[in-house]
């Protein structure tokens, strides 16, 4: 996967979001439930879902690598 630097529009829009629509926190355990329901209806053989196996396979990596970044929860020792 390549990495680009975001733009100053870009980081703009992400931190006026941030600043005005929802906190870190929040959003990561968000997205930490969201990742949870996912799984839990492809542990229980849910035909949509199966079928987009290799999408929300790399979808609930980045998911929880963003999840991380707003807040550090499994590097907590």
């Amino acid at each position: 996967m390549s990495v680009n630097t975001l733009t100053k529009e870009t980081e703009s829009r992400i931190a006026d979001f941030f600043n005005t629509t929802v906190d870190p926190v929040s959003l990561a355990k968000e997205i930490r439930r969201i990742n949870h329901l996912i799984a839990l209806s492809l542990i229980r053989d849910c035909e949509t879902l199966q079928s987009e196996t290799v999408n929300l396979e790399k979808g609930f990596y980045w998911l929880n690598e963003f999840a991380e970044v707003l807040n550090p929860y499994l590097d907590v020792e």
